[in-house]
C-alpha cells in the first residue's frame, strides 16, 4: 500500500483553471479601456491646445483599470508605449505650432513614469500573492499526505498486529515454560499498544478528513455515567461520577466515548491504585463541559502547551507508555463538534481535563 495516495498526487499535478466569468471580467475592462482611450484620443484631436486633460484621463484610465486586470509586463509596455506616442507626438506637434503651452510637454515622460513606477509595484504584490498561494498549496498538499499517511499507516499496522496477537495468544494457552511466559505477556502487551496507535492514528486521520463525526440526539449524562461506570469496575481507584442533568446534545456518541475514555485512561495512568478520579458533566449557560478530574502529580507548566501535541509523551508514574495520541484525539473530537478541550492543574492538586461543547 502506497504511504501517499494517489488523490495526493493528482492534488499536485492538477493544473488550476481559471473561471469563466472571471475571464469575462477581463474582457470587459479590456474592450472598455480600447473604447475609452479611443474617446480620449478624438477629444485630443477636436480640442487643441487643451491635450493634456484628455492625456492624464488617458493614463487615469489605464491606472485604474490595471487596479482590476493585471496584465503581464511586456504587454502592459507595449500599451504604455502605445498610448504615449501617439498622444505625444500630437502634443509636441501643436506646441511647435504654438497652439500648446510647452510646458505641457513635461507631461509627456511624466505620465508614463508615474504609471510605470505603479505597474512596477503591482507586479511585485502580484508575485509575492503567486508565491503565498504556492506556500498554501504546499501546506495543503503536505497536511493531505499527512493524514493519507496516517490511513494507510494505521491500515497496514492493524492486519499483521492482529495475525501476531492471535498466534502469541495461541502461543499462551498451549502452555508454555514460566520464563517463555513472561516474553509472551510482554510482546502481546506491546501489540496491545501498537493496535491502540493503528486505531488512533485510523481516528486522528478520519476526523482531519471532516467526515467522521455523525451528529444525533445523545443524553451526555447517561453516556459519562455508562463510562464511568465502566472503568470504575475494571481500575481500582476511588472513583466519583457526577453525571448531573445535561438533557440532550446534538453531537456523535461514538466519538465522545472515545474522546472521554483517553481522558479518563490518561487519569488512571497518572494516579496511582487507591488514587482519586472524578468524571462529571455539567450543563452551563452556553455549554455543556464534561471534566476528568485525578489526584496525580498534575502537569508540569512546562508541558502544559505540549500537551494535545501528537506524538508528544508523559511518562506516566503508575502505567505504561501510551500512544501519544489519545489526548490529541480528544481535542480533535472536541474541535470537529465546534467545542474545545483544555487542561490545567487542580488548585489542590492532579490534573482537570474539561471537554466543552456548544449547547
Amino acid at each position: 500500500m502506497s504511504v501517499i495516495s494517489s488523490r495526493a498526487r493528482e492534488a499536485l499535478s492538477t493544473p488550476v483553471r481559471v473561471p469563466v466569468p472571471r475571464l469575462r471580467t477581463g474582457l470587459a475592462v479590456d474592450v472598455c479601456l480600447a473604447v475609452f482611450v479611443v474617446a480620449m484620443m478624438g477629444l485630443m484631436l477636436a480640442l487643441p491646445g487643451h491635450e493634456a486633460a484628455p492625456f492624464h484621463i488617458m493614463f487615469l484610465a489605464l491606472a485604474v483599470a490595471y487596479g482590476y486586470r493585471v496584465w503581464p509586463v511586456v504587454p502592459t509596455l507595449a500599451l504604455i508605449v502605445a498610448i504615449t506616442v501617439p498622444g505625444g507626438w500630437l502634443m509636441w506637434t501643436h506646441a511647435s505650432e504654438g497652439v500648446l503651452a510647452r510646458a505641457e510637454l513635461a507631461e509627456i515622460p511624466l505620465m508614463p513614469a508615474v504609471l510605470g513606477v505603479m505597474v512596477w509595484h503591482a507586479q511585485r504584490r502580484a508575485t509575492a500573492l503567486r508565491q503565498v498561494e504556492e506556500m498554501a498549496a504546499k501546506q495543503v498538499a503536505g497536511v493531505n499526505r499527512e493524514r493519507e499517511f496516517f490511513r494507510d499507516a494505521s491500515h497496514a499496522i492493524r492486519t499483521p498486529v492482529t495475525i501476531a496477537r492471535g498466534h502469541l495468544e495461541l502461543a499462551a494457552a498451549s502452555g508454555v515454560a514460566p520464563g517463555t511466559a513472561e516474553d509472551l505477556t510482554v510482546a502481546l502487551t506491546q501489540l496491545e499498544r501498537m493496535s491502540a496507535l493503528s486505531n488512533r492514528l485510523l481516528a486522528l486521520a478520519r476526523l482531519d478528513s471532516g467526515v467522521a463525526i455523525r451528529r444525533q440526539p445523545t443524553d451526555l449524562g447517561e453516556l459519562v455515567g455508562q463510562l464511568g461506570a465502566n472503568w470504575s469496575a475494571g481500575a481500582d481507584r476511588a472513583w466519583r461520577i457526577r453525571n448531573g442533568e445535561t438533557g440532550i446534545v446534538t453531537a456523535d456518541p461514538e466519538w465522545l466515548a472515545l474522546a472521554i475514555d483517553a481522558l479518563i485512561e490518561n487519569a488512571v495512568h497518572f494516579t496511582a491504585d487507591g488514587g482519586a478520579i472524578t468524571v462529571a458533566c455539567q450543563l452551563l449557560e452556553t455549554s455543556f463541559v464534561i471534566a476528568v478530574t485525578d489526584s496525580g502529580p498534575g502537569i508540569d507548566p512546562e508541558d502544559l502547551p505540549a500537551i494535545f501535541d501528537r506524538f508528544w509523551h508523559r511518562m506516566p508514574p503508575n502505567g505504561p507508555m501510551g500512544s501519544g495520541l489519545g489526548l490529541s484525539m480528544a481535542r480533535a473530537t472536541a474541535t470537529a463538534h465546534g467545542g474545545t478541550l483544555t487542561a490545567h492543574n487542580h488548585p489542590l492538586g492532579g490534573a482537570v481535563f474539561e471537554l466543552s461543547l456548544p449547547r
